[in-house]
This record gives C-alpha cells, sequence and structure tokens, in this order.
C-alpha cells in the first residue's frame, strides 16, 4: 500500500474490519463472544461520537 492510500483509508478499513469481527461474534457465540462484540461494535461509535463532539 502506499502512504497516501493508507492515509486516507486506513483507519476506515480498520473501523470496517472491527465492526465485522462485532457482528460475526455476536452471531456465532454467547459468553466472551458477547464481550468481544460488545467492543467490536462499540469502538466505532466510540470514535464517531468523538469527531462529532470533538476533542
Amino acid at each position: 500500500m502506499t502512504p497516501a492510500f493508507r492515509r486516507l483509508w486506513g483507519w476506515p478499513l480498520l473501523l470496517g474490519v472491527v465492526s465485522a469481527i462485532g457482528l460475526l461474534s455476536a452471531l456465532v457465540g454467547d459468553g466472551a463472544y458477547d464481550a468481544l462484540s460488545w467492543a467490536g461494535l462499540g469502538l466505532p461509535v466510540l470514535v464517531a461520537a468523538r469527531h462529532i463532539w470533538g476533542r
């Protein structure tokens, strides 16, 4: 990957992968999978809230 591509698409791709892992873990199992799904689906929400309301 070029530095320009990584700078532009790095974080959105990472958040997409984290969201997909959270969704899959919510569908697959219980217990530790529930905690993983909460973290995986909560992180993009926290990142978006931080950008909306500023630092």
